[in-house]
């Protein structure tokens, strides 16, 4: 039986992991790093990895790339900037580690990404294509359903 005392602490800290997520989503394009996001919210470090890794299955910074591959995808979709232009529009200095990043959670990289989806998401409201062009990380992958004969 939990005491009501930890039970407390626990909503405390969840509480301070949704502020740390929900600064993330809203300042993805900011340098942010870890220590500055556990000072935020008066955590440690540490602490803050492993209870945001506890509540959420992935890393601080796994998320954080996420969300900014997400925002770059869309950046891509809409076409007006070069891929160097929305690697730094979305918060990554390397061009590199963005593009690595970027194949690793769509499965190609930018550049083809931006030919391909101009061609499958045309017409398309940007809310849909949001939605059904989000990255899927592996753990979020579903397995192959058996075929039935």
């Amino acid at each position: 039986m939990t005491s009501r005392p930890a039970e407390a602490e626990r909503l405390r800290d969840l509480a301070r992991l949704r502020r740390v997520r929900d600064r993330m989503d809203r300042e993805y394009a900011q340098p942010l790093d870890v220590e500055a996001l556990a000072r935020g919210v008066n955590m440690s470090a540490g602490h803050l990895s492993r209870q945001f890794r506890a509540a959420y299955g992935e890393s601080p910074y796994s998320y954080l790339m996420t969300r900014r591959i997400e925002r770059a995808m869309a950046l891509l979709r809409n076409g007006d900037l070069s891929v160097t232009e929305v690697c730094f529009a979305v918060g990554c200095s390397s061009l590199g580690t963005f593009s690595t990043r970027f194949t690793e959670l769509v499965g190609v990289p930018p550049s083809v990404y931006r030919r391909q989806a101009s061609d499958e998401l045309a017409g398309m409201p940007p809310c849909v294509a949001k939605r059904v062009s989000r990255p899927v990380r592996n753990r979020e992958a579903r397995a192959p359903q058996p075929h039935l004969t």
